[in-house]
C-alpha cells in the first residue's frame, strides 16, 4: 500500500512539474505576444472586415473589453506558439507506461498533432470565414447597419479555431486508438457509416447554425477518417510484442 501512495504521489509531483514547465513556457511567451495583440486582432478580424460594406468597423460595447480583447489574444497566440512544447510534456508524462515501440511513435504523433491543429486553424481562417461571413450577410436586411462586438468576434474565431483545429485531430486519434489495440482498421471500416452519421452531428452542434461552415467541417472530418485508417493499416502492421518479452520503462 505504501508502494502504491509512494507512486501515486510520484505522479501528481510530475504532473504539477509538468504543469509549472507548460505555464511558464505560456507566460514567457505571453510577453511579446501582448506587445503585438493589436496587430494580432486586425489580421483576425480581416475576413469579417472584408465582409462588411465600405468604411465600416466593429464595435466595443463593454467598458473594458478594449483591454480585456488584447490580454485574452495574448493568451491565446502564447498557448498556439509553446503548444509544441505543451504537447511533449504530454507524452513525456505517459512515456513510462508506453512499450519501446510506441515511444518510437512520440515524435511523429507530437509533430503531427501540432501540424493538424494549425492546418484546422489555417483552414477554418482562408477558407470557412469568408464562405460563413458572405453567406450570413446575405440574409442581413438592408435597413440595418453591420457592426460586430469585438468580444463576440472574438469568441466566436476562438469557438471555430478549436473546433477546426481539434476536428482535425481525427487521424490521430484514430492512429493512437488502433496504436493501443483499443480497435483494429477492420471495426473502424464497419463503423464508417456511424462516425459519418456522428460527425455530421458533432459539425451541426459545434459551428454556427449556417450549412456552409457545417459542410466545411464535417466533410474535411469524413476525408481525415479515412486517412486515419489508411496511416492505421501501417501501424497496425507492426507485431506487438510478445507477453513478457518487452515492458514499459521502469518496471
Amino acid at each position: 500500500m505504501e508502494a502504491g501512495n509512494d507512486t501515486f504521489l510520484s505522479h501528481l509531483i510530475e504532473l504539477r512539474d509538468r504543469l509549472i514547465r507548460v505555464l511558464v513556457a505560456v507566460g514567457i511567451a505571453f510577453i511579446p505576444a501582448f506587445i503585438f495583440s493589436a496587430e494580432i486582432y486586425d489580421f483576425l478580424a480581416r475576413p469579417v472586415i472584408a465582409s462588411l460594406p465600405t468604411g465600416s468597423k466593429m464595435i466595443a460595447t463593454g467598458v473594458i473589453t478594449p483591454f480585456l480583447i488584447p490580454m485574452k489574444i495574448a493568451l491565446l497566440a502564447a498557448f498556439l506558439g509553446v503548444l509544441p512544447y505543451v504537447l511533449y510534456q504530454a507524452w513525456a508524462f505517459v512515456a513510462p507506461g508506453l512499450y519501446a515501440h510506441e515511444k518510437k511513435l512520440v515524435l511523429p504523433l507530437i509533430v503531427s498533432s501540432t501540424l493538424l491543429f494549425f492546418i484546422g486553424m489555417t483552414f477554418c481562417y482562408y477558407f470557412v470565414f469568408g464562405a460563413v461571413f458572405e453567406f450570413i450577410n446575405k440574409f442581413a436586411p438592408k435597413s440595418i447597419s453591420v457592426a460586430p462586438d469585438i468580444e463576440a468576434y472574438f469568441n466566436f474565431v476562438i469557438g471555430m479555431f478549436l473546433s477546426f483545429g481539434i476536428a482535425f485531430e481525427l487521424p490521430v486519434v484514430v492512429v493512437v486508438l488502433v496504436m493501443t489495440g483499443l480497435v483494429t482498421t477492420d471495426q473502424l471500416r464497419e463503423w464508417r457509416g456511424y462516425v459519418i452519421v456522428g460527425i455530421f452531428v458533432v459539425a451541426a452542434v459545434v459551428t454556427p447554425p449556417d450549412v456552409v461552415s457545417q459542410l466545411s467541417l464535417a466533410i474535411p472530418m469524413c476525408l481525415l477518417y479515412e486517412i486515419g485508417i489508411f496511416v492505421s493499416r501501417f501501424v497496425e502492421k507492426r507485431k506487438l510484442p510478445a507477453p513478457g518479452a518487452e515492458h514499459p520503462a521502469g518496471e
